[in-house]
């Protein structure tokens, strides 16, 4: 008996047609495109993720979780393919077939084909993502187009920003008016000791570059007020909270219900933090309103510098705060909107709240009448706040 002979014996099939491919992409089969990078870079079947023969390997780490899942392994013409299914069947896993003729035969039988949209950089830097069906390049692609404003750049801002900057949103708009001081820097991460006394938006943006150079970071150094809050949020898919002031999340809460925007809320004290999604443009969901009809006092809700915070506390609800803007832009899983999840850090405990919309809410209520972003200004200024 042959080696391939053996093979089929033992682990299935070892060939199958184009079109028996491209059907059972529906049943979550993983389509692996082996040919190198710049061969890739003219197009590739669609849904097709891109590993190069000499990385195949890694495969069988990246589904140590799901041995089963069956795997379809193209090339130029389907003989590297075949090679590749042999190395894989000799690492343990046993689902895995190469599509008969390569590439060629998959253009021939008028397939679909993906552009080359992900270029060498892309395709290597984010290839874990390019492995997950809820992502692939497809949600790359909508990655990539996202724009996404980020008011604050500290302690909420700063893991925001990193793992934002290091999924591939395309345009990461950083808005902040504060410098770095060395007391940041025990939980403001995207920061460091040699950009004290820099803006913030510049040393973010100079960390975030670092990181990846391919994404676009647009900076503003200022302060949302009433005169700016709609034209700085204007054009974005979604509005991160990472503010450390009342005043400014109520103008964040109203721009965004005005300009039909989600808004990713997240805030933090001493050793507990919350975070929620406020989603206009689902008509069952809370405003920030909702949650706080009107500002607390100082004594009620005192900020870091006052009360002191856990360093890694804002580094945990920043990140689940990351995780919501992505789920928006890829309209996958099920959001926080409608719901409040409280972290206790002492406790290492989650606890969720549900959050329904309030009828009676002065934001979002069925009698709330917008009187203009002065109006709410002059609102949190006039409560007591000592």
């Amino acid at each position: 008996m042959s080696k391939n002979e053996a093979m089929a014996e033992g682990a299935g099939e070892i060939e199958i047609e184009p079109v028996q491919a491209w059907s059972r992409l529906r049943a979550r089969a993983l389509l692996v495109d082996v040919r190198e990078d710049d061969e890739r870079a003219g197009g590739m079947p669609d849904r097709a993720i891109g590993l190069p023969c000499a990385r195949i390997a890694e495969l069988v780490e990246l589904l140590a979780a799901d041995r089963s899942r069956e795997v379809m392994l193209i090339c130029a013409s389907g003989q590297r393919s075949l090679r590749a299914r042999e190395q894989l069947i000799d690492l343990g896993l046993a689902n895995v077939v190469s599509i008969r003729g390569g590439f060629q035969h998959w253009q021939a039988q008028g397939l679909p084909v993906a552009a080359g949209s992900l270029d060498a950089d892309a395709a290597d830097r984010y290839s874990r993502h390019l492995l997950l069906p809820e992502v692939g390049v497809a949600g790359q692609a909508r990655l990539a187009r996202a724009r996404i404003a980020l008011v604050g750049a500290g302690g909420l801002g700063s893991p925001v920003a990193l793992y934002l900057a290091a999924a591939g949103i395309g345009t990461l708009t950083l808005i902040d008016n504060d410098t770095v001081e060395r007391s940041n820097l025990q939980r403001q991460v995207v920061h460091v000791d040699a950009r004290i006394g820099m803006a913030k938006t510049e040393s973010a943006r100079i960390g975030l570059s670092a990181l990846n150079p391919t994404i676009r970071i647009e900076t503003h150094e200022t302060r949302i007020v009433s005169a700016n809050v709609e034209s700085l949020l204007q054009g974005h898919d979604l509005v991160i909270d990472g503010a450390d002031n009342f005043p400014t999340r109520y103008l964040l809460d109203a721009a965004s219900r005005r300009l039909r925007m989600p808004m990713v809320y997240g805030a933090v004290h001493r050793f507990t933090g919350q975070i929620s999604v406020f989603d206009p443009r689902n008509a069952d969901s809370p405003c920030y309103r909702c949650l706080f009809p009107h500002p607390p006092s100082a004594a009620e809700a005192p900020n870091c510098s006052e009360a002191g915070v856990l360093g890694v506390l804002p580094g945990i609800i920043g990140m689940l705060q990351a995780n919501e803007a992505i789920k928006l832009v890829l309209g996958q899983g099920r959001t926080l909107s409608g719901r409040l999840l409280c972290f206790d850090a002492l406790d290492a405990s989650f606890r969720e709240l549900s959050l329904a919309r309030d009828p009676a809410c002065p934001g979002c209520g069925d009698d709330a009448a917008f009187a203009g972003y002065d109006d709410i200004a002059d609102f949190c200024a006039a409560q007591p706040r000592a």
